[in-house]
């Protein structure tokens, strides 16, 4: 209403001291509207500008919160992948098969002597014909004398016998040695396994072969006057280097071993049963976990997000200066036109 006087009063020169006294006249009329709409229409803007700053914080302060979580994680995903370096698990597969590479047993049988050795199938062992008496030897032997690799002086005699192979048909080598004294209390004769009885063939050096692996393998005994029955199971290892070692587990169970020769004897009689456990090869391995494409692709993913909170966060702070901008602006505007 005032700029239509103001426009009616610039367009009627003549009459402005009659629109002046018509303003002054009226001027309860007319301020009092004016006073009305500037106190509705404003605060309606001014609540709805309100709303949305307020509103525009609150989504500041939910990024910026989001923010920190995502730098939490980058954290806390580096911190788990050097924890993962760290520790590997140990992974146990294990591989069927038919055919193991035929062990090597060697005996350390001191004064005794070996009477017999025959490989049987599907677990039959015959009843002996003539225990103590020298039998029938099937297996495929090799005598060798080699110096103690602990202490360089002392010569030892082994005995390497060939051992089973075939899994399936459960092939087993059973032996028998005798010993007709002994000053000991106790009597047993020490045996160790090694991998490849071929190896060992095929060795140039088979003292030098038999020192390391008295060195890499444990050794084990069975005693006189009892059937020890060895069930054999192979474990190879992958080392951090990349080489492999293998070791054997064995189960063992005895039987006494009841004489019923005529005579009594004051010898002692030893049998032994070697036998696959079962036809799988175990394989132990460390390995990391940790997998650096994943982590790689979680960071970048967490930075993605990073780079949007911020560029968010910029563009609302923008948007706020803005419109308190564009707020103030149209308070001066208002005033100025009420003024």
């Amino acid at each position: 209403q005032l700029s239509e006087d103001v426009e009616r009063i610039s367009e009627n020169p003549t009459d402005e001291r009659e629109g002046e006294m018509e303003v002054h006249e009226d001027a309860s009329s007319v301020i009092l509207p004016d006073s009305e709409l500037g106190t509705t229409a404003p605060s309606l803007r001014f609540s709805k500008t309100c709303l949305k700053n307020v509103f525009s914080v609150i989504l500041l302060f939910i990024y910026l919160l989001l923010m920190a979580v995502a730098v939490f994680l980058v954290y806390q995903t580096i911190s788990d992948f050097r924890e993962k370096l760290k520790h590997p698990v140990m992974s146990v597969s294990y591989k069927e098969v038919s055919l193991y590479d035929a062990p090597g047993i060697a005996f350390y049988p001191g004064k005794a002597r070996l009477l017999s050795c025959k490989h049987h199938y599907y677990d039959h062992i015959p009843p002996l014909i003539n225990p103590g008496q020298p039998g029938d030897i099937e297996c495929t032997t090799q005598r060798i004398n080699y110096t103690d690799p602990f202490t360089n002086q002392t010569m030892k005699y082994a005995l390497v016998v060939q051992g089973p192979r075939d899994v399936k048909k459960k092939e087993l080598v059973f032996l028998q040695f005798h010993l007709n004294g002994t000053d000991q209390d106790f009597s047993a004769i020490d045996y160790l396994l090694f991998s490849s009885f071929q190896e060992f063939i095929n060795s140039p050096e088979k003292a030098e072969f038999m020192k390391d692996c008295e060195s890499s393998y444990s050794s084990w005994k069975f005693s006189g006057g009892f059937r020890t029955w060895v069930k054999m199971s192979l474990v190879k290892t992958k080392e951090e280097d990349g080489s492999e070692t293998v070791e054997f587990k064995q189960e063992t169970s005895v039987v006494n071993y009841i004489d019923q020769r005529t005579k009594p004897r004051s010898d002692q009689l030893f049998f032994v049963v070697f036998e696959w456990k079962d036809p799988f090869i175990q394989t132990v391995q460390d390995i990391i976990t940790a997998n650096p494409w994943n982590m790689i692709a979680l960071l970048c993913g967490i930075f993605l997000a990073l780079f949007k909170a911020a560029d968010f966060a910029k563009l609302s702070v923008k948007w706020m200066i803005k419109i308190r901008k564009r707020h103030l602006k149209r308070s001066r505007q208002v005033m100025n036109h009420i003024n």
